[in-house]
């Protein structure tokens, strides 16, 4: 029995260790934003030294082997795909950037594309680091338009219905019979994909509470005080990790 304990113990030290080298892009940004804060770095305002901190952390990472170069693509691709989604939220009320800096367009300072790259950073770290396999995945004309529907929802809900939930039904139905295959050591674990996209979705949710508390962008609600974000919110954080899971897992898919 001791043995048994002892050996789960081990198995869940193992699987956090893993989690936090997968985690180390996205620590680093709280961790700079917490810096920045607190400590006013000089010559150039606290949203361009986000950009040079992120910059700087990409290309150690890259050169360190922590990160490969179809990871950095991913990655780049994340960025982009954020900083159109931050460009287009930010224009119409959804939050905003409150600080100036030299490093921005359209009221979005660039940094902000990182976070959405950290996501995708996580996913590709772990996906290596636990050798991720997934099992019963859909055929390809279901993800990708699953996907674009769920990424295009973020914008056209302003102007149209908010199809969320609908979406949300969708990916249940869609993914019904998928799960992940991952290993820790040398044992291999199950988990079914619907219940680790929810997982995940609230803890990006947590992270974002840590992000505003450290100003990297302000909801209307929290202009006059810090706040709890809606946990409404979390509905929209569970539909980026699974626009991003899918993105990363067709691209994996793909170049296997």
């Amino acid at each position: 029995m001791a043995d048994r304990y002892g050996g789960s113990m081990m198995q869940l030290l193992r699987f956090g260790w893993e989690q936090s080298l997968s985690c180390v892009f996205p620590v680093v940004i709280f961790l700079s934003l917490a810096l920045t804060k607190y400590i006013t770095l000089p010559f150039l305002p606290r949203y361009d030294w986000l950009l040079i901190i992120c910059v700087l952390m990409q290309w150690w990472m890259l050169k360190s082997g922590l990160e490969t170069r179809d990871e950095l693509k991913v990655i780049t691709l994340f960025h982009l795909i954020g900083l159109a989604l931050e460009v287009f939220k930010v224009n119409m009320g959804s939050w905003s950037y409150p600080e100036e800096a030299y490093s921005m367009v359209f009221g979005v300072p660039l940094y902000s594309g990182f976070m959405y790259a950290s996501v995708a950073s996580y996913l590709c770290q772990a996906w290596r680091r636990l050798d991720v396999r997934l099992v019963h995945w859909p055929p390809f004309v279901f993800v990708v338009p699953l996907a674009a529907a769920i990424y295009l929802n973020f914008f056209i809900h302003h102007f149209w219905m908010d199809v969320r939930w609908w979406l949300s039904a969708l990916v249940i139905i869609v993914f019904w019979r998928t799960a992940v295959l991952y290993k820790v050591g040398r044992r291999q674990y199950r988990m079914h994909l619907v219940l680790s996209f929810i997982l995940i979705g609230f803890f990006i949710w947590v992270a974002e509470n840590i992000a505003t508390f450290f100003g990297a962008w302000t909801y209307p609600y929290q202009t006059e005080a810090w706040s709890l974000v809606d946990i409404g919110k979390a509905s929209s954080w569970l539909l980026l990790v699974i626009v991003s899971f899918l993105i990363v897992a067709q691209l994996k898919l793909v170049k296997k």
